[in-house]
């Protein structure tokens, strides 16, 4: 019971990752290309790409807490004394809920920070577009 439940919240976890880097694929482009002139935009892109499914699978995935599942020392003294814990359809509920919030969470601030970074950037590549002198007369 607790593979099948690493494995469904790995697949759920990897779902939304999915989700999310499809909805922001196109922005992410656009403001690499913005950025980053030449074509290793595109490598940049897919970098990120990657790092939203890297980031969303180890947020959603929280293995350490599955272990309570498996490994009784993880448990609270009243919780030890009971044994571990077992797989009910609540705390399935419960783990799929977590997972989804996780991985949104982890995937929400690293897109935050890349997007930061890149405001920073497109505002210094701003002030340089504008000190350069224009070819028109």
């Amino acid at each position: 019971m607790f593979l099948t439940l690493l494995a469904v919240t790995f697949v759920i976890a990897l779902g939304v990752s999915f989700s999310v880097a499809r909805i922001f694929e196109g922005p992410i482009k656009q403001i690499l290309a913005r950025i980053i002139a030449d074509d290793i935009h595109l490598a940049w892109g897919k970098y990120i790409q990657f790092a939203i499914y890297v980031v969303g699978i180890s947020g959603g995935v929280r293995v350490w807490q599955l272990e309570r599942y498996i490994i009784p020392h993880h448990l609270s003294e009243r919780e030890a004394e009971a044994g571990i814990l077992t797989l009910t359809a609540d705390h399935w509920v419960l783990e799929v809920y977590r997972t989804v919030i996780g991985t949104m969470q982890s995937v929400a601030w690293m897109l935050m920070v890349f997007f930061i970074f890149a405001l920073i950037a497109y505002v210094v590549v701003r002030v340089f577009e504008l000190r350069q002198p224009s070819d028109e007369p």
